[in-house]
């Protein structure tokens, strides 16, 4: 389960946030796996994202998402 931001015109807002608790997150796109991209990365506030935050549990508590630093190094400059 992660929380993520609703409506990405809205930003982040308390009432913009909803629990994402199974399947592919409404905000990748992309027709298969491994070929994901989020549409919220080029957001100026995604870094204020509960999914830039998220950690691994095999990882300590301040790590970036794996997840979300792959996406963004797959980005074009």
């Amino acid at each position: 389960m992660v929380v993520i931001v609703d409506n990405p015109d809205k930003g982040i807002k308390e009432d913009n946030l909803i629990v994402k608790s199974s399947g592919k997150c409404k905000h990748l796109i992309g027709e298969k796996s491994g070929g994901y991209s989020c549409t919220l990365h080029n957001k100026s506030w995604y870094k204020e994202t509960p999914c830039w935050n998220h950690g691994q549990i095999e990882v300590n508590i301040d790590c970036e998402c794996r997840m979300g630093r792959y996406l963004l190094n797959k980005l074009p400059e």
